[in-house]
């Protein structure tokens, strides 16, 4: 049996050889890491054996019968997880302090757009997460399908995709805006009215290869600019029954009470941001089985754009906000998905997102669970999310133990997906 050691700089084979690497069903591959964390517990003593692009078995090493042409990994320790799923992203948009949000949707070509989001997803790979549910491709169209098909070609690395197209705006809610009323300025979404029209553009976006379905039930075109709802109840309760009889979830941006109130009322499945959450809000999320995607990484990153100095200067009221709400969906038992909003800051710094969970106060266990297998059962994600026999041999190696100091999360050392090795970062 061939044995491979892993080390502090990974595998010596290049990214572009492994990026290539094709397995058949009868090659095996054993992984020998000091820990395993399942999806759910931590194991010590484990070994998982990979044939093909699917896991064969998991379980303590005494009880595993290894092939003579299995490939050996040594991961010494190191802990080896499932693959990790980033619940909130944007891979056609890159971080606001770099360009702005209208700089990028008006001033930025497809093209460039698309060869952006391609380096994203080779880095959002590489950081360990091998699937993502990117939430609207921000002005360009449904180019994010395109990129999917590219990746599930093997035109080039990425993570595996779950994409929104569009996603849906009330019509005159969404940006870029202009001053001159008569400009035709391209929108960030697209837009709908009535039960109707957004029952039109939920199934034009499926059509176009949607998984689900991202609606904005409220945004920032109150008076003044104040964030308001959009949508009002019956419209978002046909958009969700549309959506869910296709077998797609629903995805809602939500940052107010009142459009929280709507879209729980509707029986979305995630709320995004839920900045407006309150704890009457919290307990019906927890009674519907309705999550809560925080988002934390994206408030404190556009802080910081607006000069915040964290640790130096006082927490600004968003992130007071932002601290207040995740306490309190906590404390109602509200489901908590990982997902930071990436693309408000940089693609491959994914895991930002689960060290604040931890500081705000989770358990770094549950931060785990909230990256892999929660994720995997809130976005209907079979075979993913969990280390287990017959699951996609979707796996991440990391440094030390992430259920002690969840800053291992970041020292990625082995990706591997559908069977195929990547070295990390």
């Amino acid at each position: 049996m061939k044995t491979i050691q892993l080390s502090f700089f990974a595998v010596l084979l290049s990214c572009a050889q492994l990026f290539g690497q094709q397995k058949t069903d009868e090659t095996y591959t054993l992984l020998k890491p000091d820990r395993v964390f399942d999806g759910q517990e931590m194991h010590t003593g484990w070994w998982v054996l990979v044939k093909g692009d699917h896991i064969a078995a998991a379980f303590e090493s005494g009880k595993m019968t290894v092939p003579p042409s299995a490939k050996i990994i040594e991961l010494k320790g190191m802990t080896l997880m499932p693959g990790m799923i980033e619940g909130h992203s944007h891979l056609f948009l890159h971080p606001y302090d770099e360009t702005s949000w209208n700089e990028q949707v008006m001033n930025e070509s497809r093209a460039e757009r698309t060869a952006r989001a391609v380096t994203h997803a080779r880095a959002t790979l590489m950081a360990g997460f091998t699937t993502v549910r990117d939430l609207g491709t921000e002005g360009a169209f449904y180019d994010d399908v395109g990129l999917k098909k590219a990746i599930e070609k093997g035109i080039i690395p990425g993570p595996r995709m779950m994409c929104a197209t569009r996603a849906i705006v009330a019509t005159g809610s969404y940006g870029p805006k202009s001053d001159v009323a008569e400009n035709n300025i391209p929108q960030g979404g697209e837009e709908a009215d009535g039960v109707d029209g957004i029952t039109h553009v939920v199934r034009s976006q499926i059509g176009h290869g949607a998984d689900v379905v991202k609606i904005y039930v409220d945004y920032r075109w109150g008076l003044n600019e104040t964030a308001q709802p959009t949508f009002t109840e019956d419209e978002l309760k046909v958009a969700v029954q549309v959506a869910k009889s296709s077998g797609r979830i629903v995805a809602v941006h939500s940052g107010t009470e009142e459009g929280m109130r709507r879209a729980i009322a509707a029986g979305v499945t995630t709320i995004e941001h839920g900045d407006g959450g309150t704890p009457e809000l919290f307990k019906m999320m927890k009674e519907k089985g309705i999550a809560l995607c925080p988002t934390i990484a994206a408030t404190e990153a556009i802080s910081t754009y607006h000069g915040w100095k964290k640790g130096i200067d006082p927490d600004p009221a968003g992130v007071k906000q932002k601290h207040y709400i995740f306490t309190e969906a906590m404390k109602a038992g509200v489901i908590i998905c990982m997902g930071g909003d990436v693309g408000v800051f940089p693609h491959g710094d994914n895991a930002r997102e689960m060290l604040l969970m931890a500081e705000y106060g989770m358990k770094p266990i549950d931060v785990l669970r909230s990256a892999t297998s929660v994720n995997a059962a809130v976005f209907g994600l079979k075979g993913l999310g969990n280390i287990s026999t017959r699951y996609f041999a979707d796996l991440v190696a990391v440094d030390g133990n992430p259920a002690e100091d969840i800053k291992a999360v970041k020292q990625v050392r082995l990706v591997m997906k559908n069977g195929v090795i990547y070295t990390g970062q």
